[in-house]
């Protein structure tokens, strides 16, 4: 084998090696694979406008989904809080996924523990391993909180969570007053996003419980929702300090997910304190910078809480305009100078990239909020959608986004398609092909079959690196947001144009 300690090769290396390629070759003898003629007949095949018909058809499979399922959302929600252990009611394979699809797009460790429940507990429900399991990450790992969520088995046979944290603490397994929130996230139903708010509103109803003051703290509280870009709450944060406001997040997850590296391992980096985040019942009102992802958890404060409720997506300029102007009304605290040159900046970038973006044909794919902010911003760019794919809508986002696009001239011949997946985007790039595909890295493969430039925007990103550290909002992240899509499309120009003489005719240097 080619593989030695001396020169190690990378796998993107390694397998084209002659004795892989021999391995490959006598593999496929064993398959019974099709004549390859036949394969590439069939492939062009489902490039048409009949197969596309027959994929729309389908209804018993999904190809590829676009959404991850509930678990992952409520451990990304958990570790935003301090010293927050996230805890999986069900199999060490569940959790294992959830820990390694966020350690690849994040590049950080994250930390989270199973209750190992295997055949017997199938059988006997899962109380035994739910006292074993907080024992042990009590007292082993330390943590100031565990949050409990739970796997599709652990809801099949019924297990009452409340009850099980209930009869752990009098069986000693972690103290009466030690915070254990939890919510019920079966994976059969929902997404990601369904799981973080459920986790929140878990965690805010346990840390608040008899928190509630005659008097108001003064505070803004702002809930990112499933948000991966870890610049966004630094954004946040460094606005609200800029126009002096004094806010707690709920919950910020930034530093656990983009920790320093200083020599010495921290599990915990970070996260909102669990004092402030008990205290946030108290605040004047609070700001949820996603909608879709925080409906439960909206709910509840304005029930529960009686306070003011606020539903603001920050991106763009008019996004954040908005955002800004409705912090200043509940504040009475001036929009600062800086704000506003920076508002100066975003628009001078605008108006530098808009030739090049407008009139742009372009497809989309990802969750709620983020597909929503994505199209109001390209609106303003004077793109125009065409295909935008949600697989985990809901009947509120296609009421908004439809609204959104009918606020456009440009948004008018846009189709919105919710629960279809991408291998159904697959069929409608092909057979209405659009400039610009918007979405996570599952789209790689799309864009190397179909040809068109994929523009990396979501979650998750695992064939790039940092991108998770910028922001997208404010006016800061439009000029992220347009570093991404402009560079991309000239990057396509490129390619399309390097060949002297034939397709690189005008030797045209600036852009």
């Amino acid at each position: 084998m080619p593989q030695n300690p001396e020169k190690i090769q990378d796998h993107v290396e390694l397998f084209h090696q002659p004795e892989y390629q021999q391995l490959f070759q006598n593999k496929k003898e064993f398959e019974n694979g099709h004549d390859p003629e036949e394969v590439k007949r069939v492939a062009e095949w489902t490039k048409s406008w009949e197969y596309r018909e027959k994929n729309f058809a389908r209804e018993a499979l999904t190809v590829n989904p676009a959404k991850g399922c509930q678990p992952l959302g409520a451990i990304f929600a958990a570790v935003g809080f301090e010293g927050t252990l996230p805890f999986v009611q069900g199999s060490q394979g569940c959790v294992a996924y959830f820990r390694t699809h966020l350690t690849r797009h994040y590049k950080e460790p994250f930390s989270g523990v199973s209750s190992s429940m295997t055949e017997d507990a199938a059988v006997f429900g899962g109380l035994q391993n739910m006292i074993d399991g907080l024992t042990n990450s009590y007292q082993l790992y330390k943590p100031k909180m565990i949050a409990v969520c739970t796997t599709c088995m652990a809801e099949v046979i019924g297990d009452d969570l409340q009850a099980f944290i209930n009869n752990a603490k009098k069986a000693g397994a972690v103290p009466q007053d030690f915070p254990v929130p939890f919510a019920h996230t079966p994976s059969f139903v929902g997404s990601h996003i369904t799981g973080y708010d459920n986790m929140m509103k878990g965690i805010l109803s346990n840390l608040t419980a008899g928190k509630k003051k005659e008097t108001s703290n003064g505070k803004i509280n702002f809930i990112p929702g499933f948000d991966t870009y870890v610049g966004n709450n630094r954004e946040i944060k460094r606005m609200c300090n800029l126009m002096g406001i004094d806010y707690t997040i709920l919950a910020d997850n930034s530093d656990y997910l983009d920790s320093p590296n200083t020599g010495e391992f921290d599990m915990y980096p970070g996260g909102t304190p669990l004092e402030e985040a008990a205290d946030s019942i108290n605040a004047k009102a609070t700001v949820a910078l996603q909608a879709h992802s925080t409906a439960k958890t909206r709910e509840y404060i304005q029930k529960e809480w009686k306070q003011e409720v606020v539903v603001s997506r920050p991106w763009g300029i008019k996004g954040t305009d908005e955002l800004l102007m409705k912090l200043s009304e509940l504040t009475g605290k001036p929009i600062p100078e800086e704000l506003e040159i920076e508002r100066g900046r975003a628009v001078d970038a605008m108006t530098d990239s808009h030739a090049w973006v407008h009139g742009k044909r372009f497809a989309i794919y990802g969750e709620p909020d983020l597909v929503y902010s994505m199209v109001g911003f390209m609106l303003e760019m004077g793109a125009e959608p065409v295909h935008i794919l949600v697989h985990n809508s809901n009947e509120n986002f296609e009421k908004e986004i439809k609204e959104l696009l009918d606020s456009s001239p440009n948004g008018k011949s846009a189709t919105v398609w919710p629960g279809k997946d991408l291998w159904h985007m697959r069929s409608l790039l092909f057979t209405e092909p659009v400039d610009l595909l918007i979405g996570n890295t599952y789209g790689k493969y799309l864009w190397r079959d179909t040809k068109i430039p994929l523009v990396r925007i979501g979650y998750p990103i695992m064939d790039r690196h940092h991108l998770h550290r910028y922001s997208t909002i404010g006016y800061q992240g439009i000029i992220n947001l347009l570093n991404w899509i402009v560079n991309t499309i000239f990057e396509e120009i490129d390619r399309n144009t390097n060949i002297p003489s034939k397709t690189d005719i005008s030797y045209d240097l600036i852009r």
